[in-house]
């Protein structure tokens, strides 16, 4: 079992990196609809977290990952009337392998409509 800690980058002038690998486990920092210049992409709930799980899916390839092997998620919605459309978009980026979750109402970054955060396993 590897046992150092890798952490990666975020190319954003944040004091945190996007993602960091502790073992087998890879933890994501929660993820915002960010356009290019770290602006909230406008939009309802269903691009929001169209834009925010595609950004998950590239940030755990670029660390070796895939969606498949996320076990945990974490998400703030600003508004719980968004849950069922939330779930939609959601649950078809994950398919069959839905990961454990949690799932709050939170007042997010700039009137973001939703925040997530991943933790996956990486086999051996």
């Amino acid at each position: 079992m590897q046992s150092s800690i890798e952490r990666f980058p975020t190319p954003r002038p944040v004091p945190f990196p996007k993602a960091v690998r502790a073992g087998n486990f890879l933890f994501l920092s929660g993820v915002l609809a960010l356009d290019a210049q770290a602006n909230i992409i406008d939009g309802d709930i269903t691009v929001q977290t169209h834009a925010v799980l595609e950004r998950i899916a590239q940030t755990l390839s670029e660390c070796g990952a895939h969606m498949s092997q996320v076990v945990r998620a974490t998400i703030w919605l600003a508004d719980l009337n968004d849950f069922a459309p939330f779930n939609a978009e959601y649950s078809r980026h994950f398919g069959e392998a839905l990961p454990v979750r949690s799932c709050v109402q939170a007042q997010l970054y700039k009137g973001a409509r939703v925040e997530i955060e991943v933790q996956a396993w990486l086999s051996a």
